[in-house]
């Protein structure tokens, strides 16, 4: 039995009830988390393999960029194996494993050689030149990239490397055609991202950029740049502030705990969104668990520092509307692949620009402004 399961078990058996404060929930589990570690590493006789076989999910990708990259709807397996090889290509050099980096470049370079045709095929029409732009780079930045390997150019290494990702998430952009899927009827009334967009957030502490995800959350992302758009957060306390775990906002002032749309006067309650991998369209209204599916992977999973997502009740899953969190991922207290936030709350996008300023907000703090730098024309609003 995995963790996320042995530890919904306890749950079930021990009827927990939470209140809202979604970090009694993680804070819990963590713990119970570091103990079956203990005692599966320490304490357990020599037949434990399968329970650390188990542990296989804590190689879950951390970097919320690449997860940004594998979110993007498209279909093909050659960039995506490049991808793959460049972003590993850090943890070799970190552990000083030359040999391995140099396998992984040189397999990127033969693909990018030999694949060319079946890469730039995915490619929109109208967006061809760019991407043989695009690859072009990319090709000729990987040759750089060989060198500096081989010459055991660690700076060097990460320079080209970020720029390479950089065009591959560019290339990889330029394949989506069209959105993947029709958003449900039920929710035309509210507002959808059908696209990315970035947002700004400056804070009294310091800026951030956020990469909003319309691909995999169109209505939990369409919400709340909609709300960026009314300056709904501008001046906005931060309402909690947990070490190690979240930094929450976007309630206002006054009774209401979340948006009162103007044109209806009442709250807007935003359902719960979560694209599955495997799946085509989101899962809308019931955790994983609901349906049976605990252990599902999220597109948009919580193993990324500064993950954003829509706060809500803990009783009610369709009950979130404008207050969100960014979560403070710990490697050390919560093991990737076993958060039991996935599933139960929707991500809709990643601090990628900024990300320490999280560690310096305090309850004393507050939003400043927020706005859409990027990928505002992607946001359509309601037609009633």
């Amino acid at each position: 039995m995995t963790i996320d399961l042995w530890f919904y078990e306890i749950m079930k058996r021990g009827n927990f009830r939470w209140k809202t404060n979604i970090m009694k929930y993680n804070w819990w589990k963590s713990i119970i988390t570091c103990l079956l570690i203990v005692s599966i590493l320490f304490l357990s006789p020599a037949t434990t393999k399968p329970a650390k076989a188990a542990l296989a999910q804590g190689d879950a990708i951390t970097d919320p960029e690449a997860i940004l990259r594998y979110a993007l709807p498209i279909d093909n397996k050659f960039i995506r194996e490049i991808q793959g090889d460049i972003e590993q290509i850090e943890k070799d050099v970190r552990r000083k494993r030359w040999a391995a980096g140099a396998k992984k470049v040189k397999n990127a370079s033969f693909l990018l050689k030999t694949r060319k045709d079946e890469i730039l095929a995915s490619v929109a029409e109208e967006k061809k030149a760019e991407g043989e732009r695009l690859l072009a780079a990319i090709t000729e930045d990987v040759a750089k990239l060989e060198e500096a390997i081989a010459a055991e150019d660690k700076e060097q290494v990460f320079q080209l490397r970020d720029a390479i990702l950089d065009n591959i998430t560019s290339l990889e952009e330029s394949m989506v055609k069209g959105f993947p899927f029709k958003v449900p009827e039920e929710y035309s009334h509210l507002p959808q991202l059908l696209g990315r967009a970035k947002v700004e957030i400056k804070t009294t502490k310091g800026d951030m950029i956020v990469v909003v995800d319309g691909y995999s959350a169109p209505v939990t992302a369409g919400n709340f740049v909609d709300l960026v758009k009314r300056k709904f957060y501008d001046g906005l306390p931060f309402i909690r502030v947990e070490d190690r775990f979240v930094v929450q906002t976007g309630d206002p002032e006054g009774p209401e705990e979340g948006f009162i749309d103007p044109k209806t006067g009442k709250y807007r309650a935003i359902p719960l969104e979560i694209l599955l991998k495997g799946e085509s369209e989101p899962l809308y209204g019931f955790t994983t668990e609901d349906v049976g599916k605990p252990l599902a992977q999220p597109v948009l999973p919580f193993s990324a520092y500064g993950a954003v997502a829509l706060a809500r009740p803990s009783t009610d899953p369709n009950g979130g509307s404008s207050q969100f969190f960014f979560f403070k991922f710990d490697n050390e207290l919560t093991p990737p692949g076993y958060n039991l936030m996935d599933g139960r709350f929707a991500v809709f996008g990643y601090v990628v620009e900024g990300a320490e300023v999280l560690e310096k907000i305090t309850p004393e703090d507050k939003i400043i402004s927020a706005r859409v730098i990027e990928g505002e024309e992607n946001l359509v609003e309601p037609s009633v």
